[in-house]
């Protein structure tokens, strides 16, 4: 590659711009400071993709994707943000003392001349385009500035921050100062903006890292210096009204706070690791709670047989599934369907998530004996007509649920199994009796979250959805409705594989099945539900 070429120079010599549009975008260029790419793609002379291809294929140099290309958080440290901007580049691996920088215009001498000089490492410049460059900078470095000026503004008040163990007195008053408090409103403001369901905060042997769980899937956000890990975990146990004294045992509690105009529940669990407290938060965001069983992502018969069940007014129905395949807000829609001023409707949660009005909720409260059994039998006492029982763990909350749906209440709650038609020996191997699972289950839901293909892109990749393909996720379901031949088989101890045999001639739905139906659909990818639902009905 000549380095003394010039892209206006390049774009000219190869004839795809004209020497007069050159001076137009080079005045524009002046008038908005912004890089010369960007003033051709700013005036509609060029676009992105002609823009790559120029610089791809005339002086081979490679082009990747930001959104698809794993960045080391280590790696983006190298430079910090003011210089990411200004060059609109961003490091992306570093390997035997070079150093691969995404650059908007890779033809920049100077920024290359400048970044190798500051980091000491030799700059191998890769294209992208300047919208994916100004979003990883966003992206990687935003939440991190905000930090670091604020632990900047704290050692100007002459205040040490290295120390974890910080006298609690003085850690108070530092986590009430405007930059702490700015630094974590930024994180947790980012991770509703980006539709995070949950918001990792974990001490590394160096460093504090912050992760986001968005639409099922881990992504790394930040990296910050050890020292900011005393005050921002401490921040955000003030804020959930815990004991920042105690950093020797777990502890669980909530918020609520407004983030850009809305009131956002905010559960909080701490757990003492080898290198501090690390910090795990749900987003709770009630707007984006279903409570129609309608808009629940079922299809059309699995939607009628659970229509059906629920018009039992007694007997259980169970929701199964692994952690955060909505369960919790699959009952919450079957709770607003049935509820009314006739109805006497009682929950036990662990924790109460949402809060649904019209509806008695109980939080479980193990430290002075409150668990799901002793909930359940103080229920039992208020003439309920439905009961939500969180999550069946055990033997004894188990024959209470199924001997309260015998004595004419209606049970709802849920169970970790991979599939609908093995809950019925689940219950068994906690030691039921066949003949009371068999008598009170109405129905069993099985269901797991698979992420939606991109609408705006149809899962090729796109601004939209951070080129991932996906934004979103759909439910796929299975849903089981108890008939005579299944209470028979099960009274007489037939096996999970019996049980799916007469399930299947019975017209069951596996969720593999309801994944493929939804990917015929363009809904998702047979990729996704191979992924969450691999070995579950797959023929």
């Amino acid at each position: 590659m000549n380095s003394k070429l010039r892209l206006g120079d390049l774009l000219v010599d190869t004839g795809k711009i004209t020497q007069e549009q050159l001076t137009q975008a080079l005045t524009y260029q002046k008038q908005k400071d912004v890089r010369l790419g960007s003033a051709l793609v700013e005036l509609e002379i060029l676009t992105e993709n002609e823009l790559i291809e120029v610089l791809e294929f005339q002086l081979g140099i490679p082009h990747i994707s930001l959104y698809k290309y794993p960045v080391d958080e280590k790696v983006i440290n190298i430079i910090n943000s003011s210089m990411a901007k200004n060059f609109s580049a961003i490091p992306i691996r570093l390997q035997d003392n070079r150093l691969t920088l995404a650059m908007a215009d890779p033809l920049d001498v100077v920024a290359i001349d400048e970044i190798s000089d500051s980091t000491g490492y030799e700059v191998d410049p890769v294209i992208a385009t300047p919208d994916e460059i100004k979003q990883a900078i966003d992206n990687h470095y935003g939440i991190k500035e905000t930090v670091d000026k604020a632990m900047e503004n704290l050692k100007s008040q002459q205040q040490n921050v290295s120390d974890d163990m910080l006298e609690i007195d003085t850690l108070k008053d530092m986590v009430d100062d405007a930059p702490i408090v700015r630094a974590v409103n930024s994180i947790l403001e980012q991770a509703v903006t980006e539709g995070a369901s949950d918001i990792h905060i974990e001490p590394r042997e160096d460093n504090l890292q912050v992760r986001f769980r968005i639409d099922g899937v881990l992504h790394d956000i930040m990296t910050s210096a050890k020292n900011t890990q005393a005050v921002i975990i401490s921040r955000l146990k003030i804020m959930a009204n815990m004991d920042i004294a105690e950093r020797r045992l777990p502890q669980d509690n909530r918020f609520q706070t407004e983030i850009k105009g809305k009131q956002i529940d905010i559960r909080v669990s701490t757990l003492p690791t080898i290198y501090g407290e690390k910090i795990a938060l749900r987003i709770l965001d009630t707007d984006s709670l279903i409570l129609d069983i309608n808009n629940l992502g079922m299809s059309a018969p699995n939607l009628n047989k659970f229509k059906k069940v629920l018009n039992y007014s007694t007997g259980i129905f169970l929701v199964t599934g692994p952690t955060g395949c909505g369960k919790t807000t699959t009952l919450y829609s079957i709770l607003n369907q049935i509820n009314s001023s006739d109805q006497n409707i009682i929950t036990i949660e662990d924790p109460v998530e949402y809060r649904l009005d019209g509806i008695n909720q109980v939080n479980v409260n193990t430290k002075i004996g409150l668990d799901f059994a002793r909930g359940l039998r103080s229920v039992l006492r208020q003439d309920p007509n439905v009961i939500m029982v969180g999550e069946i763990r055990d033997k004894e909350t188990g024959e209470i649920a199924l001997r309260a749906a015998m004595t004419g209440h209606l049970v709802l709650s849920t169970l970790h199994t991979n599939d609908a038609v093995s809950t019925l020996n689940r219950l068994a191997d906690m030691g039921l009796p066949p003949f009371l699972i068999s008598s009170t289950i109405n129905g069993v839901l099985a269901q797991r979250l698979v992420r939606k293909l991109c609408q705006q892109c149809e899962g090729i990749g796109c601004k939209q959805c951070n080129e991932t393909g996906y934004k979103g996720r759909v439910a796929i379901q299975e849903m089981l409705v108890m008939d005579d031949s299944l209470r028979e088989a099960l009274q007489n101890n037939a096996s999970t594989s019996k049980l799916k045999e007469i399930a299947l001639q019975n017209g069951l739905i596996t969720l593999y099945n309801d994944g493929m139906d939804k990917v015929s659909q363009g809904l998702t990818s047979k990729e996704e539900v191979l992924r969450v639902a691999y070995g579950e009905g797959v023929n």
